[in-house]
């Protein structure tokens, strides 16, 4: 039996050894390793912040003192201790969540894994302890240093600074690094602090004096570690960091050392005001293949192999996110006003390759969406084209910024939004299903949604010669289909995917939803019903070729991978009662809800977003049997069913 099988909730920790403690560092790798390589996951920040979990359990009484997660993605080490041993369905439906989980455990406090905001959820808890009698609760929040490159956190501590009687410890988890190496004026500032020789030398000296009492020598080292720790970061100038905000600063700690953590905590507890205690630590520690990967230290890894870290099952056709890459390459070659800008998620939305071949054009900010969005404006004033490229639930955050900084200004900036629509085993806050309904709003703005790689490839080209208003360009996560061919393109860009003799069904296809629209077609066919696909390509604004083709039909469905409310069928059907277009409108998507962590197959079938029951639901719309229903068929039509041998198979006689 390992240490870890003795730990069913963090008291456990209490009565463990030292021995036991290093020994349980290390059944958790092992755990982590053999587990996640399994399921996916992500192993790299876990496996940074092992000791400083167990030290965290130690100090504190979870969850009568709540732990914040900046993320939530490094809270493995934290459900592991706080009970949760069974990995084995991690982040698929019915298994454990890959963030925190309320409804998991009450030792998981925040849901959202959108970084930068735990010091304020931490402000918020402690603010409201304070204010309730509480006073001997304590609120610890671990943020990482790639989180501080984020405004939020600095309004944050600008608000815990003006109070400094609360009970507040602030962990940064400090290893370099966020997904890529962490940027920025914060990163450098932080970079001199691990690397500062005085600080090492200090540090090092004192440890090797010690050394040479023997065991009783090492024993009093242990002992006053942790109050040489202030002495330190005073003499190394570490505090300036934080000087104008008037909170305590302790470290920097070594993150791996446990005993150094219990020590800096310790003093940081009994403190009795907010308290920063600076950890350095390493991602992907005890494992040589994530320390190897230079990339992102296996930040996010699907299944691979325990030993050599190595993809198991790769998919065979290149991802959506490697043809974004490529093109961008492309066109960045053909047209030197085309610049990049992400938010700290330089390889993960594929602009590595961009930053190798023209690192002067390529912009990284940080954790820093609305910066990223209001700097592109001004690069557009300035005479480039710059291209935004963030996942799609990151959008949400600069909402404001595109709305009043580059729309209202009329910028060329293109935005790129990575896993968008439906993306599964990450749950809630990852889906990317608001952007449609979010976006649409803003005057001006057009956004497109390509059904396959070579579409992502013109409408990429086609968004950066626009240059008076915002674009759009969104695709999911996983692999690029096989390429669906048009069999006509209208003269204003909407592509016919299936035509047909009986105008009954007009099936409007928002991206990826295409090969669905077409399983849903074929089964019509099956049934003498008539339908027409057509992928719009840009779906706003609406073509007028689609009003067009709606008022030849007896019925529009409208298929798309966000929410209904507000989506692309609500935009449709507005824009067809503008014009008089009578023609019933079917807007098929995803609920307004917070889904859970499930396969994107799983979460679409829920939705009822199968060809299967599509199908089934419009052969009824036809029948009059469920509303919305068709519109009853023209006088040549009827005319033609009412003869004798019409098939009761033929529900578009009805």
């Amino acid at each position: 039996m390992t240490v870890l099988d003795q730990v069913n909730g963090p008291r456990d920790l209490d009565g463990l050894s030292e021995a036991e403690l290093v020994e349980l560092a290390g059944d958790i790798r092992a755990f982590l390793i053999a587990n996640v390589s399994k399921t996916g996951g992500h192993l790299g920040p876990n496996l940074g912040v092992v000791e400083l979990t167990i030290a965290m359990h130690r100090v504190f009484d979870s969850p009568t003192d709540p732990m914040v997660f900046d993320t939530g993605h490094q809270s493995y080490v934290h459900k592991l201790l706080t009970g949760r041993q069974e990995f084995s369905g991690l982040r698929t439906r019915g298994g454990l969540a890959g963030y925190p989980q309320r409804s998991e455990s009450e030792h998981d406090i925040v849901e959202s894994s959108h970084a930068s905001s735990s010091l304020s959820w931490a402000d918020g808890i402690s603010r409201a302890f304070q204010m309730t009698g509480q006073d001997e609760r304590h609120v610890v929040a671990v943020v990482g240093d790639g989180a501080l490159t984020g405004g939020m956190t600095w309004e944050a501590l600008n608000n815990i600074s003006d109070d400094n009687t609360r009970r507040l410890v602030i962990i940064v988890n400090d290893n370099g690094r966020s997904y890529a190496p962490t940027i920025g004026g914060m990163a450098r500032f932080l970079s001199g602090v691990r690397t500062r020789r005085s600080y090492r030398d200090l540090r090092e000296r004192s440890q090797r004096a010690f050394n040479l009492l023997g065991g009783p020598g090492r024993a009093l080292y242990r002992g006053v570690r942790g109050g040489a720790h202030g002495f330190l970061s005073r003499l190394t100038n570490n505090e300036a960091l934080y000087s104008n905000l008037d909170i305590k600063y302790i470290g920097p700690v070594d993150g791996h050392d446990i005993h150094a953590m219990e020590e800096a905590l310790t003093q940081a507890k009994h403190y009795g005001a907010p308290v920063i205690v600076h950890a350095i630590t390493e991602k992907g520690r005890g494992f040589q293949p994530a320390r190897d990967d230079d990339a992102d230290q296996f930040h996010a890894v699907g299944v691979i192999d325990p030993e050599t870290g190595e993809p198991v099952g790769a998919a065979s056709r290149p991802s959506w996110t490697a043809v974004f890459s490529e093109e961008m390459l492309a066109v960045a070659e053909a047209d030197d006003r085309v610049v990049a800008i992400t938010a700290a998620m330089l390889r993960p939305v594929g602009l590595h390759a961009f930053a190798e071949r023209f690192p002067e054009r390529v912009h990284d900010v940080g954790i820093a969406e609305q910066h990223a969005f209001t700097s592109a404006a001004g690069l557009a004033f300035g005479g480039l084209h710059p291209v935004v490229a963030v996942y799609a639930t990151f959008v949400n955050r600069a909402f404001d910024q595109l709305l009043m900084d580059v729309a209202l200004h009329r910028a060329g900036v293109t935005v790129v939004l990575d896993r968008a629509g439906v993306t599964g085993p990450d749950g809630p806050s990852h889906h990317g299903i608001w952007d449609l309904a979010i976006l649409q709003v803003v005057p001006g703005i057009r956004i497109a949604a390509p059904r396959d790689g070579e579409r992502l490839r013109e409408e990429l080209r086609e968004a950066v010669s626009i240059d008076d208003a915002p674009t759009v360009i969104r695709f999911p996560k996983g692999s690029a289909p096989a390429e669906l061919p048009a069999v006509e393109r209208l003269h204003d860009g909407v592509d016919v995917l299936r035509t047909t003799e009986q105008p009954d069904v007009l099936i409007v296809a928002v991206g990826p939803m295409a090969p669905i629209a077409i399983d849903v077609a074929d089964r019509l066919a099956q049934q003498g019903i008539g339908a027409t696909v057509v992928d719009p390509r840009w779906v706003v604004p609406v073509a007028e070729s689609l009003v067009e083709l709606a008022a030849a039909h007896r019925l529009v469905i409208t298929i798309e991978d966000g929410i209904r409310v507000g989506g692309i069928g609500t935009r449709i059907r507005q824009t067809l009662r503008e014009a008089g277009v009578d023609t019933a409108v079917d807007e098929l998507g995803v609920p307004d809800e917070f889904i859970d962590h499930a396969s994107r197959e799983q979460i679409l079938e829920d939705a009822g977003l199968t060809a299967q029951q599509i199908a089934r639901d419009v052969v009824a719309q036809v029948l009059g049997s469920r509303i919305p229903v068709a519109r009853p068929l023209p006088d040549d039509r009827v005319e033609q069913d009412t003869s004798s041998e019409r098939s009761t198979t033929r529900p578009h006689g009805a």
